[in-house]
């Protein structure tokens, strides 16, 4: 591979333009926001490097379908989204958000790691690849869509009218980062979600707050029914939640066994003192990947702008993910906690279903596991740090191990990225060995399909 990767050494300028030029553009799914002016840059850089791409609509964004090499081949998929989180809050970047500027080797902007970076990786491995050798060893596809960042809400819309367009031998995850000592992480699969709104309603308008001596607070009420659902250790109390959690098996347990997670730096970077419940060592670990979560992102009641402003609200609402783990559904979920509300009196509070996906693992054996692991080793020169799932979520098992399809996480991101944060930012040095990564897997995955047809 030394002929490629001194291509995208020799041309990492116009790679890193390529990052740029797209990092500028927002993206904001969740504000209707430069979307189709991103759409279309993903489906003219396809085009621009020889592949051929179309832009499938949906009852939301469009989906990008791109294919390289010829039919007939192995196949590799990759999976990424152009769409990003909103850059609130503005005043706490250090750089404009989508000015995509390059500061002591880093490029800061919104969608920078997660998930452009990766994006224009692929495309430029395959650029390069094709560049140096001609024509592609295996047939490539991607599949790019507008809204991960609020829940895929219309990709199974895409996958029922399209999925037999989507068979792959294996396909490569959005996402991938290195870890505090600089190794590259992989990951075999996701946690599942199950993300939800709680509301609780009282009068038909706000009223002042001497009035709730004989009102009801809707947002007491949800803070009460919040309470019958997690214990301060940690449980969660919804009857069925556990049922089907089930622990580690012997190889993930060796595998957790090996997994590197640094303690001491992570809380150094979030100025904490401790994780939860003081947990350290393999029970953290496995807790962080195989146990599931119920977690507040958000609670919004009456008034809390400057100063005071005494007012009993009339209406309370918390929004709730659950990360789920196999084999757990995440409509059963959603089914336990109505239950459990009901059977708690809070037969009143609506439950609004945001996004409801299914947790995913492939094998630590599966041949496209060996690959990424094998050319990590030959770009980073170091052994990556195999995680058996990630601790987030997104919509692989629609799109891969439902159909039977393996697939593994690799990126071009580092430990503070701050994804979904102020001042998102890779090393260009990462994307230019993120792109070299992406070639090598290319060629290993498509002679590891000669070996096995020899024999």
């Amino acid at each position: 591979m030394e002929d490629v990767f001194h291509y995208i050494e020799q041309n990492q300028a116009q790679y890193i333009r390529w990052l740029q030029e797209i990092c500028r553009q927002p993206s904001v799914a969740a504000q209707n926001r430069g979307m189709d002016e991103t759409a279309k840059m993903v489906l003219d850089a396809i085009h621009t490097i020889g592949g051929q791409a179309e832009l499938i609509e949906t009852s939301g964004y469009p989906v990008i379908l791109g294919t390289f090499g010829k039919e007939g081949l192995k196949t590799l998929s990759f999976y990424n989204h152009y769409d990003v989180q909103p850059e609130d809050p503005v005043e706490l970047w250090d750089y404009p958000p989508f000015g995509a500027e390059i500061h002591d080797g880093k490029m800061v902007a919104r969608g920078v790691a997660d998930n452009k970076g990766n994006l224009m990786a692929r495309l430029a491995a395959i650029h390069a690849y094709q560049q140096v050798r001609g024509e592609l060893p295996l047939s490539i596809k991607f599949i790019v869509e507008g809204e991960e960042e609020i829940g895929s809400v219309h990709l199974e819309e895409f996958i029922e009218k399209h999925g037999d367009r989507l068979h792959a031998d294996g396909c490569l995850w959005e996402f991938g980062y290195k870890n505090a000592n600089n190794r590259p992480q992989i990951s075999l699969g996701v946690k599942g979600m199950c993300y939800v709104e709680l509301v609780c309603r009282g009068a038909n308008t706000d009223l002042h707050s001497s009035t709730a001596a004989i009102i009801e607070n809707p947002a007491w009420r949800l803070v009460w029914a919040l309470s019958t659902l997690k214990t301060p250790d940690e449980k969660v109390c919804i009857p069925g939640f556990y049922d089907n959690v089930l622990p580690p098996d012997h190889l993930e347990k060796q595998i957790l066994d090996q997994m590197e997670y640094e303690e001491k730096e992570t809380l150094q970077h979030l100025e904490l003192e401790s994780f939860l419940s003081e947990l350290s060592g393999f029970d953290l670990k496995e807790k962080l990947i195989f146990q599931p979560t119920c977690t507040i992102c958000g609670f919004e009641s009456g008034y809390t702008g400057t100063g005071a402003k005494t007012v009993l609200p009339a209406e309370a609402r918390v929004k709730l993910d659950f990360r789920l783990v196999p084999e757990q559904d995440p409509e059963e979920i959603l089914t336990h906690l109505r239950t459990h509300l009901d059977q708690h009196g809070f037969e009143d509070i609506d439950i609004i279903p945001y996004s409801l996906e299914h947790p995913a693992k492939t094998s630590p054996s599966d041949p496209l596991v060996d690959t990424v692991r094998t050319t990590a080793r030959q770009v980073y020169q170091t052994d990556p740090v195999v995680m058996p799932m990630s601790p987030g979520t997104g919509p692989m098992y629609s799109l891969c191990q439902k159909r039977g399809i393996p697939a593994v996480s690799v990126g071009v991101g580092h430990f503070a990225s701050n994804n979904h944060a102020p001042n998102e930012n890779i090393f260009v040095e990462d994307y230019v060995q993120g792109i070299k990564h992406i070639a090598a897997i290319i060629e290993d995955f498509a002679q590891r399909e000669a070996k096995g047809a020899n024999g």
